[in-house]
């Protein structure tokens, strides 16, 4: 687990990492930069990944893979890895710079190996 959140933090602009439980919204691993709330972030995105994925099924468009939600100072990024009942959020927060496209393709990468 530290590996594949090692692989996401070295991207320039990301400010930390973390595996996140979607049933309790407790940290699993972390690797955060200093000054930033770990146990809010993970409460934010467990939150979110339970209203996502109740909202997308209503839609019929199945389980999310991907969520970008940009700040004015950063954004968080999730991936959802395992099942999205019961599995497990990979998070990232960035800087407003941040190469969007290579933290996903990490995010995915982690996804992979925690499942």
């Amino acid at each position: 687990m530290s590996t594949a959140l090692d692989l996401i933090t070295r991207v320039r602009g990301v400010r930390g990492a973390m595996l996140v439980s979607t049933e309790d919204g407790l940290v699993v691993a972390e690797q955060l930069m200093e000054g930033l709330k770990g146990g809010a972030v993970a409460a934010l995105a467990a939150s979110l990944a339970g209203r996502l994925q109740r909202a997308m099924t209503a839609a019929g468009i199945g389980s999310s893979v991907f969520w970008h939600l940009q700040g004015e100072h950063g954004a968080l990024l999730v991936v959802p890895g395992g099942s999205a009942a019961g599995g497990i959020l990979v998070v990232a927060v960035t800087e407003p710079d941040v190469n969007i496209g290579l933290v996903r393709l990490e995010l995915l990468r982690a996804a992979e190996a925690v499942v």
